[in-house]
């Protein structure tokens, strides 16, 4: 190689000085040198949120429908016997609360699926409000 041919190949490469003249990036807030995360970074946190959802998916939880409920006195509790009737606060046609673990998650309706007993989701909770309320 030549002296000419060596300074063709340096104007054709870029060198070392000329990546770190690059204007520096800047945050909305104004910090100067800071740089936006990569989006193989971000790539990566997403896998792993993923990932761990995953192992939350084989976990069982118990879901229960709440019909309504009602306070009553222990010794009405022990009058109790077949035939007796106890009234629950809440009104004929009103959506059923559905619970996970005794968290309620959503409303609903039951519907009959076949011989059994179903519950239609008719309304669901936020996921959010559901971590707030933890």
């Amino acid at each position: 190689m030549n002296a000419e041919t060596a300074q063709e190949e340096k104007k054709e490469t870029p060198n070392e000085e000329v990546k770190e003249n690059k204007p520096e990036e800047t945050k909305a807030d104004g910090d100067v040198n800071a740089q936006s995360e990569p989006n193989d970074k971000i790539a990566k946190q997403g896998t792993a949120a993923v990932n761990n959802l995953r192992v939350l998916e084989n976990i069982e939880v118990k879901l229960t429908v709440e019909v309504g409920n009602t306070e009553i006195k222990i010794k009405d509790l022990l009058r109790l016997n077949e035939g007796s009737v106890v009234e629950l606060e809440r009104l004929a046609g009103e959506p059923l609360d559905i619970l996970a673990n005794g968290t309620k998650i959503a409303k609903g309706e039951v519907v009959m699926v076949g011989e059994k007993f179903g519950i239609r989701f008719t309304e669901v909770a936020d996921p959010e409000e559901l971590i707030e309320n933890l």
